[in-house]
């Protein structure tokens, strides 16, 4: 059952443009020009009930602008939007049972109060009884591993302990479809791999639909067998994330440990270089020349240690990005 539906979505920002100096104020005041900035342009997409999909793109996108409109706070210039069968700008309550949105660079927990009081507060908005509330905060407290944090003011607590208790919060009420914007922003490894345990555990059990942006990409990969990229406001792909890499990642990466230092112009005839520290050297091989490259290297090079893995997924989607080249089929 599709829950999220885009028909060819846009929105376009008004932005005046104003000179500098007396006169440029002037002028701004009475007579004030505008210039266009596309920030979505024309996207079309549909998910699934119970899908988890990743939101890739770089900074100024369009992500968070297409998660608002998803989520209602704001409203689309063109183009029509269905999700869990609502037009979200219209903020039925309806709709807004069915549906959270969690961003990593904004919070709902009141800062001074611990977070069981802004929950209590989510619990009335919802109106969700208290046999529900007890229920639901012990289930989920306890995937969250959060049981003794509630009664702790809000800014006591670790930044991986308060984006715990704002999801917490965001699923109070079960919602149907969840929007993530950059939920592990800003924390350590070991608090990114908790959310993204906990996610998925969530994800399973409740069969909630996912749509998560992150620069993460560890965030995606182990969430996300599809993902969606967006560069300029223009939706470039939607597809697996598996097909991606093998259509857009044509080399491996093989790192060899050498004995003793190598003249960088020897080396470039096995490959393009991406790095070389000291007597490590990282190359990019053409998948089909791999096994030839590799028996030249051991024949030629006096090496202590070789590996082959595939290159960064990070450095695969920042070359998409770069050159704006990526087909919209998957």
């Amino acid at each position: 059952m599709t829950i999220v539906r885009v028909e060819n979505l846009s929105k376009i920002y008004p932005v005046a443009i104003k000179q500098p100096g007396i006169k440029g104020t002037l002028k701004h005041f009475f007579q004030r020009q505008y210039r266009e900035i596309k920030a979505v342009q024309d996207i079309s997409f549909s998910i699934e009930a119970g899908e988890m999909v990743g939101f890739l793109g770089p900074n100024g996108a369009g992500k968070t602008t297409t998660l608002k409109m998803l989520t209602g706070l704001i409203h689309p210039s063109s183009g029509q939007v269905r999700v869990a069968g609502y037009v979200p700008f219209r903020r039925q309550p309806q709709f807004l049972s069915k549906t959270s949105l969690v961003m990593g660079q904004k919070q709902q927990l009141l800062w001074d109060l611990p977070a069981l009081d802004s929950l209590k507060i989510n619990a009335a908005i919802y109106n969700l009884s208290d046999q529900v509330f007890e229920q639901r905060l012990g289930e989920l407290s306890e995937m969250l591993s959060l049981q003794q944090k509630l009664t702790q003011p809000v800014r006591k607590l670790s930044l991986g302990e308060r984006m715990k208790a704002e999801l917490l919060a965001a699923l109070l009420h079960h919602p149907q479809v969840l929007f993530l914007d950059e939920p592990t922003l800003g924390l350590d490894v070991n608090a990114q791999v908790a959310v993204r345990e906990f996610l998925r555990e969530y994800n399973l059990r409740y069969q909630a639909t996912i749509l998560l942006t992150s620069h993460y990409m560890a965030d995606i990969t182990a969430l996300c067998k599809r993902v969606l990229l967006i560069h300029q406001g223009q939706l470039m792909y939607d597809g697996a994330l598996e097909e991606l890499l093998e259509r857009f990642a044509p080399c491996r990466e093989v790192k060899v440990e050498l004995a003793h230092p190598v003249e960088k112009a020897h080396l470039a005839q096995f490959g393009e270089i991406e790095a070389i520290d000291g007597q490590e050297v990282r190359f990019l091989i053409q998948r089909e020349k791999l096994t030839t490259t590799i028996a030249q290297i051991l024949a030629q090079l006096e090496v202590l240690d070789l590996s082959v893995s595939e290159p960064p997924i990070e450095e695969v989607i920042g070359r998409l990005f770069l050159s704006g080249k990526v087909s919209l089929t998957s």
